[in-house]
């Protein structure tokens, strides 16, 4: 944003912010229509393919960059093991069990479990705003637990269904596990690699990995079943989770302090359960719109102005 003034280059940069929290929330309910008509193996393999022949210039070392070490080539795997592979295995998997409303009050957590998991392994301080902001997201989707518990079953319901809820939200907490593992990883990278490099490199060792499922899926699936509109989700999902909201998000945050960038997470589960509601036609309780509220406290807490920690890069 070289040609505007500096509130205008302000503003612009709350804009990318913005819609790359928007795009994170809106695809990760929208992967919900997408792992019905799509295998999750085959799913997330195509997934990485699309986005790697997107970002297939990013791969290349530019002059001025040094070699990658021995030591940055192994962050580098595990920030793919942990917030792509696995990441993308736990939130697929998971949000074909649960709802898009539940998936967004169980990722709200995701500053406050940052946050804790930098004071385990990085022995980062967390001050006492950020331990109410894991209390928030404890209690957030303990109230999500007891408000699916206690639904009365209706003809449709069975034990195999409550239990089918149980394991995706379970799963989606592991999705935020991985999100958790990523970033503390990634604030041991020392910075010499550039983060569209970063970005290529792990959407590549990501394809690596689920290779092996997706080719073996892809072999045995029938694709002249998948409906035309599947297909351009499917794109827009690729495109959306490996491009767009890394690129935006590194956009805006060069203009803006990362203490107020990280209040933009917000978006994320707000988007995703109002995608949820109004595209997927998902049912909003009493309960679980206090589960939300009390979730999204914690996501402000965790992350309005005067936080320490940097934040996230999302990457969902």
């Amino acid at each position: 944003m070289p040609h505007l003034s500096p509130p205008a280059q302000r503003l612009a940069a709350y804009g990318y912010l913005a819609l790359s929290m928007a795009l994170a929330g809106s695809y990760v309910a929208l992967s919900k229509p997408l792992v019905a008509a799509l295998p999750v193996f085959l799913l997330a393999w195509l997934r990485f393919g699309i986005g790697g022949i997107a970002m297939a210039g990013w791969l290349r070392k530019p002059a001025d960059e040094k070699p990658l070490s021995c030591g940055t080539k192994q962050l580098l795997f595990l920030e793919s093991f942990f917030g792509n592979f696995l990441f993308s295995i736990c939130m697929l998997f998971g949000v074909s069990m649960t709802s898009a409303v539940s998936a967004g009050v169980i990722m709200a957590t995701i500053p406050a479990v940052v946050a804790l998991m930098s004071w385990l392994f990085l022995k980062e301080k967390i001050a006492l705003r950020i331990w109410a902001a894991i209390a928030c997201g404890a209690l957030g989707i303990g109230l999500l637990a007891w408000s699916q518990h206690g639904h009365t079953p209706g003809p449709s319901t069975s034990p195999s269904d409550s239990a089918r809820v149980w394991l995706g939200n379970a799963l989606v907490l592991g999705a935020v596990l991985c999100e958790a593992f990523y970033a503390v990883i990634g604030k041991k990278l020392t910075g010499s690699v550039s983060p569209k490099r970063i970005s290529a490199i792990i959407n590549l060792c990501g394809f690596l990995l689920v290779s092996p499922l997706g080719i073996y899926t892809a072999l045995r699936f029938d694709f002249a079943a998948v409906q035309p509109a599947s297909w351009l989700l499917l794109v827009f999902y690729a495109l959306a989770a490996s491009v767009w909201t890394v690129w935006l998000w590194m956009s805006g945050s060069r203009h803006v302090p990362a203490s107020h960038a990280g209040v933009f997470t917000v978006l994320l589960p707000v988007t995703a359960a109002l995608v949820g509601v109004l595209v997927l036609g998902e049912s909003l309780g009493g309960m679980q719109v206090l589960a939300f509220a009390i979730a999204l406290l914690g996501v402000l807490l965790a992350t309005l102005p005067g936080r320490q920690a940097e934040a996230v890069e999302p990457h969902l």
